[in-house]
């Protein structure tokens, strides 16, 4: 069984930055295709950014070129860059592992943490 949790979450005015932190307990993370997703309140839970074990990165649409994943050095940590923020940004905020085929599917994704609040002031 695997522990995420995630951290790092806030409030911040447009345009501003914050940047989330996600770690496993007990055990490294870079054995592991990790995303991030975002649920807005009255929303489905949506897919973010990936960041996959080879090091490539992927983004939704709404994100790309304001968003950055990445892992630290030890593998440990994946964080989730967050830039030029928006008000439609804010949501909770959750990092999982990919265990299944489908990328943008929360059925793909067996571990969950327990989510981060991000809000965005206009």
């Amino acid at each position: 069984q695997v522990q995420l949790v995630e951290s790092g979450g806030g409030l911040v005015q447009a345009g501003g930055s914050l940047r989330l932190s996600c770690a496993a307990s007990g055990r490294t993370l870079k054995n592991y295709n990790m995303a991030w997703f975002r649920q807005a309140p009255g929303k489905e839970r949506e897919f973010v950014a990936i960041k996959w074990i080879g090091g490539s990165t992927e983004y939704a649409d709404s994100v790309n070129g304001r968003f950055t994943t990445s892992r630290d050095n030890t593998g440990n940590l994946v964080y989730l860059q967050m830039n030029s923020l928006k008000p439609e940004d804010t949501a909770v905020y959750f990092c999982a592992i990919k265990t299944g085929s489908l990328l943008r599917s929360t059925s793909s994704y067996n571990y969950w943490g327990q989510g981060t609040q991000v809000t965005v002031s206009s």
